[in-house]
């Protein structure tokens, strides 16, 4: 289906939206620092309502992550066509955006997530115009790689997201912002070239066939059959389809080294961002320095993007190799759970404390997923977006009492219970959302991952789930030493929670005890999809595939 405002897809106006808006910024002049903000808010509250609609009007009944047809509100129009090119014939991009269960839930996470973020940035006074411009472009292409179909045009709103995060780390960070912007950036940099290589091998690999009168990609004996030359294609859809490689190229051939390398590239790219370990190193420092509002998006948004990347590039193209490395990736979830976990529990720091849970949470994700069953999947998704709504609270609240007590020493409080009351209730639900408990959005979809996984990995699901003990342990031991005891005498004047911040926290918490009690309305719109990725990667039960 397609959705269409004053003529341009509503994809397209999800997300360029925030570029228009950082364009308005640009010309307004230098000291309107008020109008600056106003209008970054607009912008974004516009953003959450175009992903409502699309909530709205998303049909749960299509769910093919391989066929056009099974994707919505599809945009698609040639961007670059040159007829001949030296010795690679045709290159053919086309600018290609859809959505559908798997990265419908993101959208809207993406929307939400940068909206409650301008919020919390109300109070940066350095550079605002530059801030709030960096900040529109951000938004920018987190959105496209949730909406991009052609690879080409994923990996360029993969990197347009690069650059407005160093600076916005670099220069309004903390103390050692230079360090941990130039850390985020090399890592990520290092994953964007595997990515890049292993795009570039795809393309070259791949023979696609258009239909001349149409534009639309045909199936490899229909298209030998009209007598239409093939060309090379970015088209994520048709890369997924073993019958449109090359016989003899690279990446040709089921079961193949070189697919497994390819896959392994790709994934070490996606595991960057996500981060898995050993590529978490940078993901601490970056949450440390990065201001408020910036710690929210890397941790609600930007760790999504990888297993986002897993879900909708390297497992789909490649199910071959996923299925030979899924218990690897297994065994990568679940010391991503019980490392991040126990990092968290060793922390006084209460930003690097929840950095490293952040760890552990994202660890039942890549659980999730390397289950490949509906249950595992579901549940893997819907942690996505429950993380990114529990985190995005735990920062925000750590920033409240940073901006009071310019510090985060969480062996400095106690008592904070009766001097901010409204501040510890808030807190509490995203506390207890973050340990699993009943009733809140996070042991939902906790329970769906664990229940996927222990169906596929017994033994690893059994030892995966210390992690929630570990969890509960650091999570109240927190609660303990912040909230409860005596108050020392120098936080006695401090002031409860205002306004502004019960604005950009309330309404997450909502989205949190809602889907705790009735997470159908989300699971509603993943299930198609994920029962289509699941049949199309193991085409028999998970457990036969991988061989247990």
């Amino acid at each position: 289906m397609s959705f269409q405002i004053l003529g341009i897809g509503i994809l397209t106006w999800l997300t360029f939206l925030p570029v228009i808006g950082m364009l308005f910024l640009l010309l307004l002049p230098k000291k309107s620092a008020d109008a600056v903000r106003w209008t970054s808010l607009v912008v974004t509250f516009l953003q959450v309502v175009l992903a409502a609609l699309v909530y709205v009007y998303f049909s749960r009944s299509l769910g093919g992550i391989n066929t056009v047809a099974g994707m919505q509100f599809v945009e698609k129009a040639t961007w670059i066509d040159i007829k001949s090119v030296a010795w690679f014939g045709r290159v053919h991009i086309d600018y290609f955006m859809g959505i559908d269960g798997i990265s419908g839930p993101m959208v809207l996470l993406t929307a939400l997530i940068s909206f409650v973020g301008i919020i919390a940035s109300w109070n940066i006074e350095k550079a605002v115009k530059g801030y709030f411009a960096l900040y529109l472009l951000l938004d920018t292409g987190m959105m496209g790689v949730f909406v991009a179909l052609d690879f080409f045009l994923f990996y360029v709103f993969w990197e347009v997201m690069l650059l407005p995060m160093y600076f916005l780390i670099g220069i309004w960070g903390g103390p050692r912002r230079e360090y941990a912007a130039i850390k985020f950036f090399l890592y990520t940099l290092f994953g964007s070239v595997l990515i890049l290589l292993a795009m570039l091998a795809l393309y070259f690999s791949s023979s696609v066939y258009i239909d001349p009168q149409t534009g639309v990609f045909l199936a490899a004996e229909a298209g030998r059959a009209m007598g239409i030359t093939p060309i090379h294609s970015f088209n994520l859809i048709a890369l997924m389809d073993p019958t449109n490689f090359t016989p003899g190229s690279l990446l040709a051939g089921i079961g193949t080294s070189s697919r497994y390398i390819a896959f392994i590239a790709l994934f070490i790219g996606f595991a960057i961002k996500v981060p898995i370990f050993p590529f978490h190193t940078w993901l601490p420092d970056a949450h440390v320095e990065a201001p408020t509002a910036i710690s929210v998006i890397l941790a609600g948004v930007l760790l999504k993007m990888g297993t986002y990347g897993l879900l909708r590039v390297s497992i789909p193209i490649f199910p071959d190799a996923f299925r030979a490395y899924a218990i690897p990736l297994a065994i990568l979830g679940v010391i991503n759970i019980l490392y991040g976990a126990l990092a968290a529990m060793a922390q006084t720091d209460f930003k690097k404390l929840i950095a490293y849970s952040s760890i552990s949470h994202m660890g039942i994700v890549v659980l999730g997923i390397a289950a490949m069953n509906t249950q595992g999947v579901s549940g893997a998704v819907f942690q996505m977006f429950n993380h990114g709504t529990i985190t995005a609270m735990l920062f925000l609240i750590v920033g409240v009492i940073y901006d009071r007590a310019h510090t985060r020493g969480l062996n400095e409080f106690g008592g904070l219970a009766n001097q901010m009351p409204k501040y510890t209730g808030v807190m509490s639900v995203a506390f207890f959302a973050a340990l699993g408990l009943p009733g809140l959005s996070g042991f939902v979809s906790e329970a769906f991952s664990f229940l996927g996984a222990f169906a596929v990995f017994q033994t690893l699901t059994i030892i995966a789930a210390l992690g929630i003990v570990l969890t509960a342990g650091y999570m109240l031991w927190t609660l303990q030493r912040v909230f409860l005891g005596t108050l020392p005498e120098k936080w006695k004047a401090l002031p409860d929670i205002n306004g502004r911040e019960l604005a950009a926290l309330v309404p997450l918490a909502v989205i949190v005890l809602f889907l705790g009690i009735y997470p159908s309305p989300m699971l509603n719109m993943m299930n198609a999809s994920v029962n289509t990725l699941v049949k199309f990667v193991t085409p028999v039960t998970a457990a036969a595939a991988l061989g247990f």
